[in-house]
């Protein structure tokens, strides 16, 4: 991903920008620009149900903190918003060493957690009206998978599937049989309820509550 696209939070230089962030709807304006793309107060309202005075407020915070900046006017009567960056991030450690910062940790994963329910609602309306064609049918799904990794080796996997998705994305870049995926990572290591010493080493087991969705050439 271009550096430019990118915008990376520091708690320590930046602790009243990632206190912005921590307004669930400010999170959801943000993220709706950078979905559909630049929009007045107004048209922000009507997606979210909000008022437009409410959307205008937090638009300007955002803007203050530099997350949004004004677009094109399409007639010069209302003022248009765009998302400067496609991506914001931070370290967690640094988030959850500085005083007052966690907040924007459990604030942005409530919010992705309400965009991929909001997304899985679209995906399957998009799939029953036919506007998804057959061929995204099978690549399409959520896994929910619970491996034993190492610290090391989980920030391993993360960064290979950054790197991966930054390859294809550029790939398909001018492929018009693109279409926007909504990808959502989790990676959420749950403490052992027993003693290091007392644990039994053995192959991972899944929970056999979750299911993953069958893909084409899958050993069952």
């Amino acid at each position: 991903m271009d550096d430019d696209s990118r915008r990376v939070l520091d708690p320590e230089r930046d602790p009243a920008a990632l206190k912005a962030l921590t307004h669930p709807l400010r999170l959801r304006l943000l993220g709706l620009l950078r979905l559909r793309g630049p929009a007045t107060a107004s048209e922000l309202a009507d997606r979210t149900g909000e008022s437009s005075a409410s959307t205008s407020y937090h638009l300007r915070v955002l803007a203050k903190h530099a997350f949004v900046a004004e677009a094109e006017h399409r007639d010069g009567r209302e003022r248009r918003w765009k998302a400067v960056h496609s991506v914001t991030s931070w370290s967690n450690a640094a988030v959850l060493a500085a005083p007052g910062s966690r907040g924007l940790l459990e604030t942005s994963r409530q919010r992705q957690l309400e965009h991929l329910r909001e997304t899985v609602e679209r995906h399957e309306a998009d799939i029953a009206a036919g506007r998804l064609g057959r061929e995204w049918h099978e690549p399409s799904g959520i896994s929910d998978l619970m491996p034993r990794l190492t610290p090391e080796s989980l920030s391993e996997l993360l960064d290979t599937v950054n790197a991966k998705l930054a390859e294809l994305t550029a790939r398909d870049a001018d492929d018009p049989r693109a279409e926007q995926v909504v990808t959502v990572v989790a990676a959420l290591p749950l403490a052992s309820a027993e003693p290091a010493e007392g644990r039994v080493r053995s192959r991972p087991v899944q929970d056999p509550a979750t299911v993953r969705e069958p893909r084409s050439g899958d050993d069952r």
